[in-house]
């Protein structure tokens, strides 16, 4: 019961937290890679708390395997919009007509991709260890 209640409590500000370091990666230490990472720890947390069966109705697989290809699929479409517009793969300063807003576009794009392929990827290694010896 207390382990319940502190994980309501809790979780909602490790998500605050990982929205933080996601749209801090511009400015400072943080990013896509430790957003993601710190959004599959909360996860990780609720299935802990709440039981895997719960946190799997939250975040299905089928979810967590379309979260793995989309955050791949951004990173390529931001990179080939890049060369639509006539620049190089991954050249943000094209993306606007001000290079400097091009280039946070370019970076805010690219981190979200990280950021949900990372979340993605450490909860299915999160489900299948928990699977395993299961499917025996």
């Amino acid at each position: 019961m207390i382990l319940r209640v502190i994980g309501k409590l809790l979780i909602p500000f490790i998500l605050l937290f990982a929205l933080y370091v996601q749209l801090h990666g511009d400015y400072g230490p943080g990013g896509g890679f430790q957003a993601g990472a710190i959004i599959a720890a909360a996860m990780v947390l609720y299935a802990m708390i709440y039981g895997l069966s719960t946190a799997r109705r939250v975040f299905p697989d089928w979810l967590v395997e379309s979260m793995i290809a989309g955050g791949v699929l951004l990173y390529l479409a931001v990179g080939l919009a890049g060369l639509y517009v006539g620049g190089n793969f991954l050249d943000y300063f094209v993306l606007d007509a001000d290079p400097v807003t091009g280039q946070h576009r370019g970076i805010f794009w690219i981190e979200l991709g990280v950021a949900i392929t990372v979340c993605g990827v450490l909860l299915k290694i999160f489900y299948l260890f928990t699977q395993r010896g299961q499917d025996q």
